[in-house]
């Protein structure tokens, strides 16, 4: 997999508040408009545990960030739960869509969801129901580890937070915001597969069930790897994600596939002395 190494980050466009929110709604009812009329087969129904664990995944609820303050992430735990019955259990069933918000719907004050940390405009705010990014990074991860086809996933456009701790590739999660960026699986098996979303006092889990043992095994990696300092004076990064497929009998790789590419605005200085 090749990676488009003169891809130039621009650098950010600041539309005022008012355009933004221009956007938002005309972008909202246009997704609306798509649901009602579409011929989408949409993943609704829930069910009790199938047989066979395909993938799991589990990432810490709260850390330590500079200028953030922990209410927002202690809030944010409310909004995960609550997103998280709305997913919990759900089936994609041959020919289906999950999507997150079509299940989810949007995220109000008057259905009990709280200010959280959000990324708006290049900038680290809080608004009601933030935070449920890190749902959208966890079933993003879980779903390249299964036979599901990704039909919809929005990269994150800025690199907020430096990689300490990084457990996982960087690009291999999905932003989100109601309704317009959304994340969507499609299953184009013959199997179905169930979502289970949960919440421990420290971490949120997260697992693909399926009724069979899945016959693949998946490995998900990174390649191309680079950070440039663009002519307007930030900093961007860039990658690719790929995935090797094996057969679980034979321990065989069958082949490689490619992912996706990610290029992001980084929003701290990349080329810091050690400590």
């Amino acid at each position: 997999m090749t990676l488009a190494t003169d891809h130039t980050a621009q650098r950010p466009i600041r539309r005022s508040a008012f355009r933004r929110r221009i956007g938002r709604w005309f972008y909202i009812w246009k997704r609306r408009w798509q649901w009602w009329t579409g011929k989408t087969k949409w993943a609704t129904q829930r069910y009790a545990p199938l047989e066979e664990e395909v993938t799991t995944h589990h990432t810490p609820l709260l850390r330590t960030l500079k200028q953030v303050d922990m209410y927002l992430q202690e809030n944010k735990k409310t909004n995960l739960r609550l997103a998280a019955e709305k997913i919990c259990g759900v089936l994609i069933q041959p020919g289906e869509t999950f999507s997150f918000w079509y299940l989810v719907g949007r995220p109000a004050a008057r259905k009990g969801y709280l200010e959280g940390l959000v990324l708006e405009n290049g900038h680290i705010g809080k608004d009601i129901g933030g935070g449920l990014c890190q749902m959208g990074n966890l079933i993003y991860w879980m779903a390249l580890h299964t036979p599901l086809t990704v039909t919809e996933r929005w990269r994150h456009s800025y690199d907020v937070f430096p990689d300490e701790n990084r457990r996982l590739p960087f690009g291999s999660g999905a932003t989100l915001a109601y309704n317009y960026i959304d994340l969507q699986l499609r299953n184009d098996t013959l199997q179905t597969y169930q979502l289970f979303i949960w919440l421990t006092d420290t971490d949120l889990h997260g697992a693909f069930y399926s009724p069979a043992p899945s016959p693949y095994r998946y490995e998900v990696f990174e390649s191309h790897h680079f950070i440039r300092h663009e002519p307007w004076g930030g900093y961007s990064r860039h990658n690719a994600i790929a995935r090797r497929v094996y057969d679980v009998a034979s321990g065989t790789l069958l082949r490689e596939e490619p992912v996706t590419q990610n290029h992001a605005l980084m929003m701290y200085e990349p080329f810091l002395e050690g400590g």
